[in-house]
């Protein structure tokens, strides 16, 4: 009797596969022989799921995004009523948060690598532009409510312009994080961790414990 195949579980699989060889081998890398070959499958199976490289690369990126996506949900929910707690532990909340979008560990260091792939790729190919688009609005629109949140609580240096702030913590978190990928003897994930402590501290009107 044919074995049953889960469909969900198959695709699931696959993008795995494929974020995997592009965090390791570049865009380029994540071929529909490549990607079949990396997940133990016939290119026919890859095929029956995804006709081409691009739609497989779509269905990759908007899963990665999901998933990182349901991480910040769950950091934006843990912030509740954060205006009651002292600033050190608002400035830890918003840390943990932001440290989602930093390559910290494999998974996170992965999940940048194929970020900043995807975003280097969808510059000249017209069919990933509005997903790399929609991707780092998101990101962007994330980073932009807890900055908000975090420069109109109390402890805060006065005359601070919350969407200036916002894209100056996007412009720093997108910088380190390249680096951190492109070049991760130069900077390490501590240095990320400095880096974004060192900011939020800035922010404060007085140094917070």
């Amino acid at each position: 009797m044919p074995k049953l195949v889960d469909p969900v579980e198959r695709r699931e699989h696959i993008v795995r596969a494929v974020l995997r060889l592009v965090a390791r081998e570049g865009f380029a890398g994540a071929s529909l022989r490549n990607v079949a070959a990396e997940s133990g499958l016939n290119i026919g199976s890859v095929r029956h799921y995804f006709t081409s490289h691009t739609e497989l690369v779509l269905f990759a990126m908007t899963s990665m995004v999901e998933r990182v996506s349901a991480r910040l949900l769950g950091h934006v929910e843990a912030a509740a009523h954060w205006e009651r707690r002292p600033l050190a532990a608002r400035r830890a909340t918003v840390q943990a948060a932001l440290e989602e979008l930093l390559p910290l560990d494999e998974d996170r260091h992965a999940e940048v690598a194929v970020f900043v792939e995807f975003a280097a790729a969808a510059r000249t190919d017209p069919a990933l532009a509005a997903a790399a688009r929609k991707a780092a609005a998101g990101t962007r629109g994330f980073v932009a409510r807890l900055t908000e949140r975090y420069v109109t609580t109390d402890g805060m240096r006065p005359g601070l312009d919350p969407a200036v702030e916002a894209a100056r913590l996007w412009a720093l978190l997108d910088g380190v994080a390249t680096q951190a990928v492109l070049q991760p003897q130069l900077v390490t994930a501590e240095t990320c961790r400095q880096v974004l402590d060192t900011h939020l501290r800035s922010l404060e009107a007085t140094r917070g414990t």
